[in-house]
């Protein structure tokens, strides 16, 4: 039998960066012989996509967010993370659940005890083996953003919203300090990936 493999998600406020080291994790990962399976949320499956779709480009009550966000989350755990971990594989996600609590509840202030009551029923004690967090403020986010790409719905929302987010990140890496690492977003690539291998080894 396969040793389980490991759990690593990203998260931080759009513009953080998160998204330019997900590839960094995966090929540190794969020097170390490990099979890596990358992903991202909302989305990782087909019917995933096509929820994503849906929530960056569709107005939507916030509580239709919050319950497509899991209806993607538990089809994105029942296709291919769970599966991969079993067969040994290391699975790195582009945000999970702790994005939930900083985008449905700090963002759009939907009550903790409600997403938590979701996150057990989908995930069933299931959490990240390690969770790196990009911190930034929200004024640079946003000129990274605007420099970027464009937005779509959680984007364009205003910095106040991403004030809120980033509070709410921070909240959970204090409750959660061993799983939650605080990375400073400011920094250059080079110094954060010297940071995030010696996570990652720290891991395993």
């Amino acid at each position: 039998m396969s040793t389980p493999g490991k759990f690593i998600t990203l998260e931080g406020v759009d513009g953080a960066g998160k998204s330019t080291h997900l590839d960094f994790v995966a090929d540190w990962l794969r020097a170390q012989s490990r099979e890596v399976v990358v992903t991202r949320e909302p989305g990782g499956t087909p019917l995933g996509e096509t929820l994503r779709e849906l929530l960056l480009h569709r107005d939507m009550d916030a509580d239709t967010e919050l319950l497509l966000m899991f209806a993607a989350r538990q089809q994105h755990l029942a296709a291919l993370i769970r599966p991969a971990l079993a067969r040994g594989a290391w699975v790195v996600s582009d945000r999970f659940t702790d994005a939930s609590y900083a985008y449905q509840c700090g963002g759009r202030g939907i009550a903790a005890e409600r997403v938590a009551a979701l996150e057990a029923w989908v995930q069933r004690g299931f959490a990240p083996d390690l969770t790196l967090l990009f911190d930034v403020s929200p004024e640079l986010a946003e000129a990274r953003r605007a420099a970027a790409r464009t937005a779509d719905r959680f984007e364009r929302e205003a910095d106040s919203f991403f004030s809120r987010v980033r509070n709410a990140y921070l909240d959970r890496a204090r409750a959660e300090p061993a799983r939650i690492r605080v990375l400073d977003a400011r920094q250059g690539i080079a110094a954060l990936q010297v940071e995030i291998a010696a996570l990652l080894q720290e891991l395993g």
